[in-house]
């Protein structure tokens, strides 16, 4: 009997395979298939082409793509035997630092007082996880990896109780794992930021290798939202990094927090296209209507939401967001730990989650819907024109056996390939 278990021990002994050195001279994968375009009738999509090439790779990026058989193979390669070549993808909302993934399997507590009881008992945990931190870390890159993620942007513990500790410690993991496993660290004061005079300890995790500055739901938690989106803006523009706010709260008080945060990015321009909302919750209070108008401003300011696509009695705005051009990513958040156990690593899993969530049933949808995990990129743009791969992009990409993006989305086969900058980070060459 196939358990939850043998699943991700599974997982962890696809990503384990040994990383593949690339030719300096770069190499060749060849029958390899990509979307051409799309089938119409009148304005329906009714299939996805596709054809088979011979893609190019050196120096860590793409350096040509032609029809396969359209001239001799010259030096290494690899035959993909016609699977589906995709951009790999991006987790744009997770905890590395914070997780049990590898160990014997125990479940959470039950949750007491809300967050602040999560944050008591987070209290007493932390010190406990640290100095097994690194190797926990790296179990969860390894299950990202076989996903078909080579790309995270990990939030971190910054509180008082470990200070910086956990920012260094994954820090020191990632860059070990660089070569075949990109990321961000955004320094996060779950615990707090004014409300326990974080501060300079935020600033200090910054100059010790953190990429974003965090925040946390500056009413309900932090005390007092003026305060808190000033420091969190505060720090930013003195470290010239971008903005991850962590926003759970719901109603009134959420969007308050957006609408200041907009406020300053309007009258400073070197905010623009630096602030991401994670979870954005408040969103789900609002009219259609509301939400369109707050989202065009959003998409004006270059705001992005990383969402992990909720269940619950009311569902994230995400069509709406997207169609004023705000940027929705997705993120796994919590994987096995005392927040949460469900998490899995599998970010093509939430765009398949998010087309049964808004109806994305047809081909198109479910094609374009791809974007969703790999961060931006689709094979195809939103008129069937080839997008991707193209020349100069970074050999980020993932196999599998599929047809097309929307069968791949639908059906959620097993990433046979991973490539980041050109290596191996899971699974293997046929």
């Amino acid at each position: 009997m196939t358990t939850r278990r043998s699943m991700l021990a599974g997982a962890l002994a696809l990503a384990a395979t040994p990383a593949f050195a690339a030719p300096a001279a770069g190499y060749t994968l060849r029958n390899v298939r990509l979307e051409t375009g799309y089938d119409r009738d009148g304005d329906d999509v009714t299939a996805t082409r596709t054809a088979l090439f011979e893609v190019k790779i050196a120096d860590g990026r793409i350096a040509a793509v032609r029809p396969a058989g359209s001239a001799p193979v010259v030096g290494p390669a690899h035959d993909a035997k016609g699977l589906l070549m995709l951009p790999s993808f991006r987790d744009m909302h997770v905890h590395l630092d914070k997780t049990w993934y590898g160990e014997p399997w125990h479940a959470p507590l039950k949750r007491r007082n809300g967050i602040p009881g999560q944050i008591a008992l987070e209290q007493k945990l932390l010190p406990g996880m640290l100095p097994g931190l690194e190797a926990r870390a790296d179990k969860l890159v390894n299950l990202c990896q076989s996903q078909g993620t080579t790309f995270a942007r990990s939030q971190c513990n910054v509180d008082p109780v470990i200070g910086i500790q956990n920012v260094v410690h994954l820090k020191a993991e990632l860059d070990r794992r660089g070569d075949t496993f990109g990321h961000e660290i955004v320094a996060f004061p779950q615990h707090g930021l004014i409300r326990v005079g974080l501060q300079q300890t935020l600033r200090d995790a910054m100059k010790a290798g953190a990429t974003h500055v965090g925040g946390i739901d500056p009413t309900t938690l932090d005390g007092d939202m003026e305060r808190s989106v000033d420091a969190v803006l505060e720090i930013a523009h003195e470290f010239n990094a971008p903005i991850d706010m962590h926003l759970h709260e719901p109603g009134e008080s959420g969007i308050a927090a957006i609408k200041r945060i907009a406020d300053r990015v309007e009258t400073e321009p070197a905010l623009r296209g630096k602030v991401t909302f994670s979870h954005c919750f408040s969103l789900m209070s609002l009219s259609d209507a509301e939400v369109t108008d707050l989202a065009a401003r959003m998409a004006a300011l270059g705001m992005s939401v990383a969402s992990t696509i909720p269940l619950g009695r009311r569902v994230m705005p995400i069509p709406i967001l997207r169609a004023q051009g705000v940027k929705v990513y997705c993120g796994t958040d919590t994987v096995v730990d005392f927040w949460g156990v469900f998490g899995d690593c599998d970010i093509l899993r939430k765009a398949n989650l998010a087309c049964q969530l808004y109806g994305w049933s047809d081909e198109y949808a479910l094609g374009q819907s791809i974007s969703l995990a790999t961060g931006g990129p689709t094979p195809l743009d939103a008129k069937g024109q080839q997008a991707w791969p193209k020349p100069g992009d970074a050999a980020d990409l993932v196999l599998v056996d599929a047809a097309c993006a929307a069968e791949a989305v639908a059906r959620l086969p097993p990433r046979r390939t991973v490539l980041h900058q050109g290596r191996l980070a899971a699974g293997a060459f046929a």
